[in-house]
């Protein structure tokens, strides 16, 4: 009877953000989905598969398998050696070193686009290398993004390794490679599991990075999904592909939670000593600013593209933020489209704070029964689907099915930051669920002996442990707000565009203004979340809430 109970309290918690999931993500993605799985009112599995059959859709499924297969071996090859030396090893300019590695994983994709395309396009210092259109570079765009993240994830896991075993090996004679290989990464094996799984999945749903450096040649899973729905209203096609991208989706979301799961008696949550660099080190030293050349390059790259105007320096592309382009390539001035941007991201950051915490909360809670375990083990991996989930799926099932009553959302200023905040929603729900999960249940229980209600429990003993990451939660979604594109494109109005919309308006317009305006916006929006990015690498808290 106390079991049942305790279910019954678990699901009337989880009922308002069950519902919030449901209505916002569950409903467009079922829409988008039932309107290729019913034609004429009746279901058309075969046509699916036909659809499965065709050679554009196999090509973009094997291109989409192969380039973030490779893209995932080189972000842990690169991201490895860097994770080690960020947090193992103390050194001047640390700190300032792993914000700026980090700074990738939330600049807007069209951004990033823009910057590697002077990088390596027909003008560009690279482009005797001809990798301008090919899948190279493709591939070195989603390294840049996600290296990353094997940085956050396995940097964190190795910060707090116990470096006691370890020790112990080399006192009985085994060599530095040998410590590595049989102590080291055994220890670390979950996280490099959990870090790949993600990587791969952040791969295989990139968007902006295929669309802008693959153009119409190359075609991932996502884009095959954007152009199927956009400019061919195959909706057969699009759902087809968004399924089959939720299966493999769900596969690696289960396996990353199984990863984290793993225990292994090697790791200890205690904050160690960082040791000197030394020569052993020089590797990592090497690798780490071959990643750093990576990130930096198409960076430096953009911005000192966007202070040349007719062969000189200048800041004419920046005043010119403040018109609508040449021959009217936008409808409103640059600036506006900043403005909005700012104001959708502080919505989107607040509502998925809201849900973030909570969802945090209600599964991080100490669980009594193997039932309730896997009931929260469940509304965890639930709330985890939007991080995988196509955008573009996302965007258009909003316009289909929250764009007629009893849910007429079309027109509604909170479409897009509702949209936003569900794809922020699971990277706030891994920054907190660490760092709830390290709060001593006991504390709550005195605080309840003594007479504290639940909420006072919550400000009195959880607010002190997570303000920090709570903040640092805030810049992640306020800073995926301002640069996510894909839900976005669909769901936003020309006289009320966001400023990644913006910059792939102006990029499509011919002219040289329009394309100086295109450079400076993306160094704005650039410059922004990289400011975003840094504040919450400051608030960083060590060995937790990593990702």
């Amino acid at each position: 009877m106390n079991q049942t109970r305790r279910l019954a309290a678990l699901a009337a918690t989880a009922l308002v953000p069950l519902l919030v999931l449901g209505v916002f993500f569950g409903l467009p993605v079922a829409g988008m989905v039932g309107r290729g799985f019913v034609q004429h009112g009746r279901l058309d599995a075969g046509g699916v598969l036909d659809v499965l059959a065709r050679p554009e859709i196999r090509r973009a499924v094997w291109f989409t398998v192969w380039t973030s297969s490779v893209a995932t071996v080189l972000s842990c090859a690169l991201g490895l050696p860097a994770a080690y030396l960020l947090h193992r090893v103390a050194f001047p300019g640390r700190a300032a070193l792993r914000a700026v590695l980090v700074v990738p994983f939330v600049l807007p994709t069209v951004v990033v686009g823009v910057a590697f395309e002077l990088l390596i396009g027909a003008q560009g210092p690279l482009a005797s290398l001809g990798l301008d259109g090919t899948p190279a570079a493709i591939v070195a765009g989603m390294v840049f993004f996600n290296a990353s993240v094997v940085i956050r994830v396995v940097g964190g896991a190795w910060e707090s390794l116990d470096p006691r075993p370890g020790e112990a090996a080399a006192a009985l004679g085994a060599s530095p490679r040998q410590v590595l290989r049989d102590v080291t990464l055994p220890a670390l094996r979950p996280a490099v599991v959990s870090a790949a799984t993600v990587v791969f999945l952040f791969c295989a749903t990139a968007f902006g990075i295929v669309l802008t450096l693959g153009g119409l040649r190359y075609s991932s899973v996502e884009t095959q999904i954007y152009l199927l729905t956009n400019d061919l209203l195959d909706l057969q096609g699009a759902a087809a592909l968004s399924v089959l991208q939720l299966l493999v989706v769900t596969v690696l979301l289960l396996a990353a939670a199984r990863a984290r799961r793993t225990p292994d008696p090697a790791v200890a949550r205690v904050r160690v000593r960082r040791r000197r660099l030394r020569r052993a080190d020089l590797p990592a030293v090497a690798v780490t600013l071959v990643l750093l050349l990576l990130v930096v390059g198409p960076l430096a790259s953009l911005v000192v593209a966007s202070l040349r105007v007719d062969g000189s320096w200048g800041l004419a592309d920046y005043r010119a933020l403040q018109t609508p382009g040449a021959h009217q390539a936008l409808l409103v001035p640059v600036t506006d489209a900043v403005v909005n941007s700012l104001r959708i991201a502080v919505d989107a950051t607040w509502m998925s704070l809201l849900l973030g915490l909570a969802v945090a909360t209600i599964v991080t809670r100490r669980s009594r029964s193997r039932a309730e375990r896997r009931a929260r083990a469940l509304l965890d991996g639930l709330f985890m689907l939007p991080l995988g989930v196509s955008a573009v799926t996302l965007g258009f099932g909003f316009l289909i099915t929250l764009g007629r009553p009893p849910l007429d959302l079309r027109d509604s200023p909170a479409l897009i930051p509702v949209a936003q905040a569900l794809v922020a929603l699971p990277l706030v729900v891994r920054v907190l669920v660490p760092v709830l999960v390290g709060i001593d249940d006991r504390l709550r229980q005195a605080a309840a002996t003594l007479g504290a209600s639940p909420a006072r429990a919550l400000l009195v003993v959880d607010l002190p442990a997570i303000w920090k990451p709570l903040l640092a939660a805030a810049g992640f979604a306020f800073a995926c707000s301002l640069g996510e594109f894909g839900a976005t494109s669909f769901l936003v109005q020309d006289d009320r565009p966001t400023l990644p919309v913006v910059i792939y308006r102006l990029i499509g317009h011919p002219g040289d203004l329009n394309y100086g305006m295109a450079l400076a916006a993306s160094v704005v929006l650039g410059a922004t979340t990289a400011l975003v990015m840094l504040v919450v690498e400051r608030l960083r808290v060590p060995s937790v809430g990593t990702f």
